[in-house]
């Protein structure tokens, strides 16, 4: 598969600005491979497809605010900076993307907050984009991390354009959102309300959790046609024992393993046993999964519509099969479903 083969013409409305009033209230569409069918319904309406011993693989990762404004020395000139990773808690050394590049090189300190309560020198060039920041700050490491919550912004995907609000620090999380360290949400739990999981629950479906941290490389642009040649940036994930266990005991009695997101789907992925069970596991995954692939733990996933040429489209046509992903989302903009990390959910069966 080449990439020109996941292009589509994406109309600008149709991208989601801001989420539905209640998070299980968008549209949900379900695709059926077997079938090759497609439905319309609610995002609430997934507790009908669900049966008892049925479970659903969550990603309990949290976003932290990442994105941060600060002026340089002596210029003064806005410089965004993108906390990417934390590489040395006690050095408080940071990877970091900054924008823009081109006026930042190592020395350089930057100034954060009114009062410049918080400095950083660039100690490294990384990448074109990327650079290794210490920060300086006298204080204990729990009032550094303060006070990068403090000044840091929920980082919104940069085509909504307008500044995050109140609305977005509880919106752009997963209401099991519990360990920290993604620069962006995992977009298909974003759809699930506390009412729902109840409902869920009390039908008798499992959930079980692992924790992938999603870095900025699921967003990366993939600049080569052949996509064998496409390299996937690393992400740090872990898969507990009892996940494994649920997910195994799921399998083993011919039930629904359904992956919440191309984020559970790529760790589940990631941690195979030799008999096509799934592993305990905890490390680093750049697995890049497109057509034609042959999926060995999830047999269902939820997801959301994805952009054009984008690595989680391409691994949502390696799951619904390409053909029927393309029929999908010729529907989806023909009904005008909402795209994108606030948008509308898919449901592949």
């Amino acid at each position: 598969m080449k990439l020109s083969h996941f292009n589509y013409k994406l109309p600008k409305e149709l991208i989601a600005e801001r989420p539905t009033t209640h998070r299980d209230e968008s549209r949900l569409m379900i695709l059926n491979r077997k079938e090759g069918t497609i439905e319309h319904k609610m995002f609430k309406d997934v507790v009908d497809i669900f049966e008892d011993g049925d479970t659903l693989v969550l990603n309990n990762t949290k976003v932290f605010p990442a994105r941060m404004y600060g002026n340089k020395e002596k210029t003064g000139a806005r410089i965004e900076v993108f906390l990417l990773r934390e590489l040395n808690s006690e050095s408080r050394l940071w990877d970091v993307l900054v924008d823009p590049a081109r006026k930042i090189r190592i020395g350089n300190k930057l100034y954060f907050g009114e009062d410049d309560s918080l400095v950083a020198e660039v100690i490294d060039n990384t990448t074109s984009r990327g650079r290794t920041l210490r920060f300086l700050y006298d204080g204990s490491y729990e009032e550094f991390r303060a006070k990068l919550e403090e000044l840091g912004q929920t980082p919104l995907p940069k085509y909504i354009q307008r500044e995050p609000d109140e609305e977005d620090e509880d919106r752009f999380q997963s209401i099991f959102a519990r360990r920290e360290g993604a620069v962006a949400a995992p977009v298909a739990s974003l759809h699930f309300s506390k009412q729902l999981m109840k409902r869920l629950e009390i039908k008798g479906i499992d959930f079980a959790e692992l924790t992938l941290h999603v870095g900025l490389g699921t967003f990366r642009p993939v600049e080569v046609e052949d996509l064998s040649k496409h390299k996937m940036d690393s992400e740090q994930f872990w898969i507990y024992d009892e996940t494994a266990k649920k997910v195994n005991r799921a399998i083993d009695n011919k039930k629904k393993v359904c992956a919440v997101g191309t984020t559970s789907l790529r760790a589940l992925e990631s941690s195979v046993s030799t008999d096509g069970h799934l592993k305990e596991y905890e490390g680093w995954t750049n697995k890049f999964i497109f057509p034609p692939y042959e999926f060995t733990i999830p047999n269902c996933m939820i997801t959301n519509l994805h952009p054009p040429q984008s690595t989680l489209m391409m691994m949502t046509a390696a799951f619904a099969g390409y053909d029927l992903m393309m029929e999908a989302y010729k529907e989806a903009i023909k009904e005008k479903y909402r795209f994108l990390s606030y948008g509308d959910a898919m449901l592949i069966l």
